[in-house]
């Protein structure tokens, strides 16, 4: 069955993400990150970081807002009894800090069909307060049986 590449193209709201420093550190210790950087303010700046560090994976956390939307959009219509993980890309930019506020927008980059499964790749660019971008995330979805 081809999959429906409609919704391609569409865009969501910007969601924002006040970044904590507890937040932080409990991402830390969920990652068993041991780095200074992430749970110590002092530390932090002698490393040359305006603030407590995210670590980059925290991507993940502040993009959540903005990519719930653009994979449950019935517009896009995955099927999730079927869906299984395809990859996620990041390119960095300015290091996240606790302070921050994180901006994330998501579209749907493409919708396409390939040996009988459907590909349903997304994007997010995330921004500080300042416009600076801090992650572009590419995160990848297939689903069995088209």
């Amino acid at each position: 069955m081809p999959v429906d590449d409609s919704a391609k193209g569409k865009t969501f709201p910007a969601h924002e993400y006040e970044v904590g420093r507890e937040k932080i550190r409990e991402f830390a210790h969920a990652v068993s990150e041991d780095n200074p950087v992430y749970f110590d303010r002092q530390a932090a700046k002698d490393a040359g970081f305006r603030d407590v560090p995210a670590p980059p994976m925290f991507a993940v956390v502040y993009s959540a807002g903005a990519m719930r939307p653009a994979i449950l959009d019935p517009e896009v219509g995955i099927n999730f009894m079927a869906m299984v993980h395809g990859g996620q890309e990041f390119v960095w930019g300015e290091p996240v800090c606790s302070g921050d506020t994180i901006s994330t927008t998501a579209v749907v980059k493409d919708i396409s069909e390939r040996g009988g499964m459907g590909f349903y790749v997304f994007e997010s660019v995330s921004t500080n307060s300042d416009g600076q971008e801090v992650v572009r995330a590419t995160w990848t979805n297939i689903v069995r049986g088209g």
